[in-house]
């Protein structure tokens, strides 16, 4: 058991409550290419925003809830008023207007709080909650490393399993946390992603595991896809289907429990409570107590502690009993290893 030191100034500083994650970058949805035509460009750009409202809210439920979910109310309908009553606010990325005729790419801004409570309201479960940043590690016996590396952009800011693509060539598909791990924390990245891209052009298919610092787990494999740029966007839906899958939360227990938290800095100690209050299986976080070498804090989780274990490992943190009593460690410093 830690000897704790109540620090009610320390305690002020960090904070009781649950830190949130920004879900902006979640209900954003970039790229919506319109072109529409009217007797005037103003009535044009009318049904441009219009139709980018629609196809927004329409890739927004796709993107935080799963398809059998929709499924089993019957499929979760769109109208314009309805897209409309979501949107917070319409970009515009490219524009070309002229002789009634409206073209571009838009970006859509979606309200959560509404979102949320149209999805509550028709009982269909979702996911807006952000896994934690993965350096996403294109490996290729097949084609060109270059050119898969540059498929997939410099980073993945709006899906649900958010990534920054390594610039490095020499990773392989046998690559661990250990060969990875110095580019990933460079980019504050808590995990890798291994994208293995196998077949040919026209065919081909990726092969996709999660990398921490306790091993590399299959994650999965895409569908055939006919270009790089296709197989590399087979990649990101297939993660983020992945996390919805583990972390929707679909009933309303919660099992209540205390544990201790060993760091050996403040920046390790922001670290380890970060990744407890921004899991979608946690709730209720709470600091209780904060000494030089740890800290006692309460929480609620939904599932069982298998499932919350690895759902923080994804964040770089360790989760053991100790003496029966639940610990957090980092996974990723090298000083938590005892």
């Amino acid at each position: 058991m830690i000897r704790m030191v109540l620090a009610a100034m320390l305690l002020s500083l960090v904070g009781t409550g649950v830190v949130y994650a920004d879900t902006k970058d979640v209900y954003t949805i970039r790229g919506i290419s319109v072109d529409e035509s009217a007797g005037s460009v103003i009535e044009a750009r009318e049904k441009a925003m219009a139709s980018a409202r629609m196809a927004a809210a329409r890739l927004l439920i796709n993107k935080i809830t799963l398809a059998t979910d929709r499924s089993a109310v019957g499929g979760v309908k769109i109208d314009s008023a309805l897209a409309s009553k979501f949107t917070a606010a319409v970009d515009v990325e490219e524009e070309t207007a002229g002789a009634g005729r409206y073209r571009g790419k838009l970006a859509v801004v979606l309200n959560p709080q509404t979102v949320r409570a149209y999805l509550d309201s028709i009982n269909v479960p979702y996911l807006d909650a952000q896994a934690p940043l993965a350096l996403m590690v294109p490996v290729t016996a097949s084609g060109s490393q270059a050119a898969w590396i540059e498929a997939f952009g410099e980073r993945n800011r709006n899906a649900l399993v958010p990534s920054i693509t390594a610039t490095q060539q020499s990773y392989a598909v046998s690559s661990t946390w250990n060969s990875i791990s110095s580019e990933a924390a460079s980019l504050n990245a808590r995990r890798g992603i291994l994208a293995e891209l196998q077949g040919r052009e026209g065919a081909w298919r990726v092969v996709v595991s999660t990398v921490t610092a306790t091993g590399n787990e299959p994650v999965g494999a895409t569908p055939p896809a006919a270009s790089l740029s296709q197989a590399a966007e087979a990649v990101s839906n297939l993660l983020d289907e992945s996390w919805k899958q583990n972390s929707i939360v679909r009933d309303g227990s919660r099992t209540d429990v205390s544990a201790s938290v060993r760091f050996t800095s403040l920046a390790e100690w922001n670290t380890l409570r970060g990744a407890l209050a921004r899991s979608p299986l946690v709730s209720d976080f709470r600091t209780k107590a904060v000494a030089r070498e740890g800290a006692i804090v309460t929480f609620s989780f939904a599932g069982d502690e298998s499932r919350l274990r690895n759902d923080l490992v994804q964040r770089g943190v360790t989760l053991g009993r100790e003496e029966n009593e639940l610990t957090l460690r980092s996974a990723v410093s090298t000083s938590a290893v005892q």
